[in-house]
């Protein structure tokens, strides 16, 4: 059980920080840049491959001061070694969270209970090429001899969004004589639609589920079985050339009709969210090959090393997650918004919306005592120049404060004429339009009629970080996620918070289990639940039921 511990707010920077902001509110980025002419270069850091600009925030030198105080004070740096130990950072389940080791290089040693991970890891990753070696050439063959064209993955949470945004994201280097899909809503709709025009003699699954349990996962799982053997005849020994697994249970894999040879392990010291890179990453390796998927991991740990050597003044995960704490916590932004300049990201603000949200989505502290400030900001965002068109205008003139990460590469994978010039335009626009706005003055000067002038006054003071990298490509791809892996988990060293577990999507699951039988009764259940719940259950039924 852990120690009682402080809540942040007790901290004196935490304090002190509240007293500044009474002053730091009222100040404009206008003024903070007509002050320091200098600024746009000061408060810029680079380091991994990642420019970071983060001048168009709402700081001065006190409050990043303060906020690297409250770091220091809140014990960042003994938690950071603690969970590049392997210590059991994740307090309330007693385990460690070493999704560092998953991309350590061969010659590391990271001990997690009396046991170097680190060879396991990479005996994972030499399986994981070899088969997909085996696929990517055709030399893996389906039950009837023909090559595999199309691969399924079916997984839920982190075991489907997080292949799923490395498919999108690093597409320009996949394998396009294989086609992907990814399935894990429990709506059939989902299985239906990803399967329609695929061939099972040619068809590869991938099933995604540490325990082989999970409802969703293992219901599509089914699903795809039965669609399989319709496809090849009812022959059950044609599961094992078209199924393969990620898991850890070899029992239950074989149980499926899984060669439990082609089951891909990992260690409970991952958690899902930060997954992506380990065995689940194997569709991300299938499309894109082990050469690429390797560097990948070799982005992961540059961010990695950075993160746990950089000072924190110059360190990028622990300034995105102080900026953060400063909008969340003092001036109440209950919102980020992410948002990516390459279509290729389109996935990228739903994989941190999951990684951030069931990571801080806390409200007790480590030692089970209610936290006594906001923690876990919604994530939310879509690709530009799209969200320019659709919810800009909320983030330019409506009454909410969000806080945006603009992220955009300085060559395109698709060079197009002048697509990519005018698509970095608009990054550079947007953030300096939320920055500074246009004054009534300023729309007056232009000639516009004073009944319309207050109409098109933006305000501007509205805060944002630029991240410009200079490819999208695999290593870049693990260097962003790990940047964001690390933010979030300072957050959570401030909010003394486990960002590890996820109980909080326990109960949904357990109520859903106990209904599923009411629902498939025979007769009707006797009344269980509350009035709405009951009655939604009779209604359900009665739609359901054939109409005679």
């Amino acid at each position: 059980m852990p120690l009682p511990s402080p809540s942040p707010t007790t901290r004196p920077a935490w304090q002190a920080l509240a007293a500044h902001y009474a002053s730091a509110r009222a100040l404009t980025l206008r003024e903070l840049f007509a002050a320091d002419p200098a600024r746009g270069r000061r408060l810029a850091v680079e380091a991994a491959g990642i420019y970071l600009d983060y001048s168009k925030n709402r700081v001065t030198d006190e409050t990043l001061a303060l906020l690297l105080q409250l770091a220091a004070e809140c014990g960042l740096r003994e938690r950071i070694d603690a969970m590049f130990r392997g210590d059991k950072v994740n307090v309330s389940e007693n385990r460690a969270a070493l999704h560092v080791a998953l991309r350590a290089p061969r010659r590391a040693t990271i001990v997690v209970d009396g046991e170097d991970v680190v060879p396991g890891v990479h005996a994972v990753l030499d399986r994981m090429a070899a088969f997909a070696d085996l696929v990517r050439s055709g030399a893996w063959t389906g039950y009837t001899g023909k090559r595999i064209a199309s691969v399924v993955n079916i997984g839920i949470g982190g075991s489907d969004l997080g292949p799923v945004m490395a498919y999108e994201a690093l597409k320009h280097y996949s394998q396009r004589n294989l086609a992907f899909r990814f399935v894990s809503n429990v709506d059939g709709t989902d299985f239906t639609e990803a399967v329609r025009d695929l061939d099972p003699a040619q068809t590869l699954f991938i099933v995604a589920s540490k325990t082989f349990t999970t409802q969703e996962t293992m219901t599509n799982a089914h699903s795809a079985r039965d669609w399989l053997l319709a496809g090849c005849g009812g022959d059950a020994k044609a599961v094992a050339k078209h199924f393969v697994a990620v898991s850890t249970d070899a029992a239950k894999v074989a149980a499926f009709g899984i060669d439990p040879a082609n089951m891909f392990g990992f260690w409970d010291w991952v958690g899902g969210r930060y997954s992506m890179d380990s065995a689940i990453g194997l569709s991300t390796m299938l499309a894109i090959g082990p050469e690429h998927f390797r560097a990948m991991l070799a982005g992961f740990h540059d961010m990695d090393e950075h993160f746990r050597a950089a000072p924190f003044e110059r360190n990028l995960p622990v300034l995105l997650a102080l900026l953060s704490i400063w909008y969340n916590d003092f001036f109440g932004a209950q919102t980020v918004a992410i948002l990516p300049y390459d279509q290729y990201l389109k996935r990228f603000p739903a994989y941190l919306q999951q990684l951030a949200m069931e990571s801080n989505g806390k409200r007790v502290m480590q030692d089970g005592t209610p936290v006594a400030c906001a923690t876990g900001p919604i994530v939310w965002g879509e690709p530009g120049t799209n969200g320019q068109h659709s919810f800009y205008q909320l983030l330019h003139q409506g009454t909410r404060l969000v806080p945006c990460d603009f992220i955009a590469f300085a060559q395109s994978l698709n060079p197009r004429g002048r697509h990519h010039d005018l698509l970095l335009a608009n990054v550079f626009a947007q953030a300096e339009a939320l920055a500074f706005g246009r004054t009534a003055q300023e729309v007056t000067a232009e000639g516009t009629p004073d009944w319309l002038v207050p109409h098109r006054v933006f305000e501007g003071n509205r805060p944002s970080n630029t991240i410009l990298l200079e490819r999208l490509t695999p290593a870049a791809l693990g260097t962003l996620v790990a940047l964001y892996e690390h933010s979030v988990f300072v957050q959570a060293a401030i909010w003394n918070i486990d960002p590890f577990d996820q109980w909080g999507v326990e109960l949904g699951k357990a109520l859903a289990q106990r209904i599923v039988p009411e629902l498939e009764a025979a007769t009707d259940p006797v009344p269980g639940h509350d009035s709405s719940t009951d009655a939604l259950i009779r209604r359900y039924r009665m739609l359901k039921a054939p109409r005679g």
